[in-house]
């Protein structure tokens, strides 16, 4: 076989296994892959039900109320535009309350509300970690 057949081949070769790779990757991502809305996207479409999402918003003033199990917790979800009541069931991060960003994984409900399996709390790049605020100055360096 002569050498410019054996490049050729080889290129073919590595060729496919490129494309059979982007094929498999493509083909597990599907599954973990969720859609973003905020609450002003679902306002007059068809909910996706029964798929996982994420929706994203601030938490509304007065709006988090706590179940007596001590677990359950429903809140509102707002962007300015529209609302979107959301039902969680787990132990809320820590940056968690009202007038935050908050982004909430789970699935919608053919009545409009959200059911919540994870929360992830959003800060602003202004963002101190309780333990070191106030320990350090206006230079930025933490005091001793």
């Amino acid at each position: 076989m002569k050498a410019k057949k054996q490049r050729l081949i080889l290129a073919l070769l590595g060729l496919g296994a490129v494309v059979g790779a982007g094929l498999l990757a493509a083909s597990g991502l599907k599954t973990e892959a969720s859609f973003f809305f905020a609450p002003g996207d679902v306002a007059g479409i068809d909910l996706p039900l029964g798929k996982a999402v994420r929706l994203g918003g601030m938490v509304a003033d007065k709006s988090i109320r706590h179940d007596a199990d001590g677990v359950t917790i429903h809140f509102v979800v707002e962007d300015g535009k529209a609302k979107v009541p959301v039902v969680f069931k787990g132990i809320a991060p820590d940056l968690f309350k009202e007038n935050s960003g908050v982004v909430a994984e789970g699935e919608f409900r053919a009545d409009g509300s959200f059911v919540a399996s994870n929360l992830l709390a959003k800060h602003d790049e202004r963002y101190m970690p309780p333990e070191l605020d106030g320990k350090m100055h206006k230079t930025g360096s933490l005091k001793s």
